[in-house]
């Protein structure tokens, strides 16, 4: 679908602007942003100060690859409030991601960045050809994940009328989006492929429902998904991408009037594609690592955050910022279970924390229907023997998982000895979603 750009609304000035503009103000921005964070967080001085860098020495765009990488690691070297560049009294609100060492990646917000982070889910929505009065169907998770709050707060902004589902509960998704009538859903692909089953199971045709807008994203997904969805459904379906310690959902969006990938909003957030092994900065178009300077956050800012997401950066199109193109897979090993970020360490961690059960597990993930599944099996400890043994620890490390990983698994408990050994490296994960 091709839309004349005044049927979109109107555009923010650096969605016009050119791209020696953008350029500029991304220079200036950069600037501020080392400034503040070396200034205020001691993580970031230190690592400065090893190398001999100074915030003075970035002078230019390119400049920003003389600074070190921010990882993950560094977060939870850092839990939960070192990275904050404010006093805890400045921060009005925190979100947290999973890690892998059952401490969460913990993100804060100052009220301007609470402003600046609904004025870019705004001009997200607006991209995919939302505007004010439309009726905003919210399936994201709310609570300590980003997605539900920060769609939330974006669909507001824009002026439009909020749903807020969140997640689960299909039947009465089903029943509000027939009742409640909204233009736009915003959901994870996969559980909107959930809720297109449960349409079908009533009897509901979705093309007569008023439904024309998803806006899908915290899971990757595939162009043949897109096409799954929109003939399913009849509606457009467009992707916006964003992860917790860059700000949520909204770093970048695909354009309705392009649909060629997420734009990248770069007069907040300044990307870099990097060889995911040598750190090496690869120039547009190669595939490679996507990483992450924030350029105008103020609780946390961040410098240089490897996203481990594999993806390429492409000319703009719709907008003079430049695009990512689908995401390929990540550099590590994480699985992504219904938008959850899970490491097989985590359910390690839960595994050691019965103990009835060994330290040998493996972990199947596997589609049923249109959403993952992931089944655990573990064994008993020697001497662990009996159903109500079973039973008992079925029970202990299902409760477990959930309420620290924060997903529904299938716990299968077996004898002990009865799993696979490995006289090399153990072979945990078994994917078997493509197969």
């Amino acid at each position: 679908m091709n839309l004349p750009m005044h049927k979109l609304g109107k555009l923010d000035r650096m969605e016009t602007a050119s791209v020696d503009e953008l350029r500029h103000e991304q220079l200036q921005r950069m600037r501020w942003s080392v400034w503040h964070a070396y200034t205020n967080v001691p993580h970031y001085r230190n690592t400065f100060d090893e190398i001999g860098l100074k915030p003075m020495d970035i002078n230019s765009l390119e400049d920003i690859a003389k600074v070190p990488f921010t990882t993950k690691e560094s977060l939870r070297n850092n839990y939960p409030f070192g990275m904050f560049a404010v006093p805890m009294k400045k921060v009005v609100r925190v979100h947290a991601s999973s890690g892998t060492t059952g401490k969460p990646t913990v993100v804060g917000y100052t009220q301007s960045d609470i402003e600046t982070w609904a004025d870019i889910v705004a001009r997200s929505i607006r991209a995919g050809g939302g505007s004010a009065g439309d009726k905003i169907h919210v399936a994201y998770g709310y609570g300590l994940f980003t997605g539900g709050l920060g769609a939330h707060y974006g669909a507001e902004r824009l002026g439009c009328t909020v749903i807020p589902m969140s997640g689960g509960q299909t039947e009465k998704q089903v029943q509000l989006i027939q009742d409640f009538e909204p233009d736009i859903i915003m959901v994870t692909p996969s559980y909107m492929l959930n809720i297109a089953d449960e349409l079908d199971r009533q009897g509901i045709d979705p093309k007569q429902l008023p439904l024309r807008l998803g806006i899908f994203g915290a899971e990757p997904w595939t162009n043949e998904m897109r096409t799954e969805l929109e003939e399913r459904l009849g509606i457009q379906a467009l992707d916006i991408y964003g992860l917790s310690e860059v700000m949520g959902p909204g770093v970048g969006m695909e354009c309705l009037e392009t649909k060629d990938g997420p734009t990248i909003w770069e007069d907040h957030f300044y990307p870099e594609i990097i060889n995911p092994d040598t750190g090496e900065v690869l120039p547009d178009g190669e595939y490679g690592e996507l990483v992450f300077t924030s350029l105008t956050k103020v609780a946390m800012p961040v410098l240089r955050y490897r996203t481990r997401d594999l993806t390429r950066l492409l000319p703009g199109t719709a907008r003079p910022m430049r695009r990512i193109d689908k995401i390929t897979g990540r550099s590590d090993d994480m699985l992504i279970i219904r938008g959850v970020n899970v490491f097989p360490s985590q359910i390690e961690e839960q595994v050691l924390k019965c103990r009835t059960l060994a330290p040998h597990y493996e972990i199947e993930v596997y589609k049923k229907g249109n959403l993952d599944y992931v089944e655990i099996r573990v064994e008993l400890k020697a001497g662990a023997e009996g159903a109500d043994a079973k039973e008992h620890a079925t029970k202990e490390l299902s409760h477990h998982i959930k309420s620290y990983i924060g997903i529904s698994t299938s716990v299968k408990v077996q004898d002990a000895g009865t799993l696979s050994r490995s006289e090399g490296k153990a072979k945990r994960v078994f994917d078997r979603r493509r197969e």
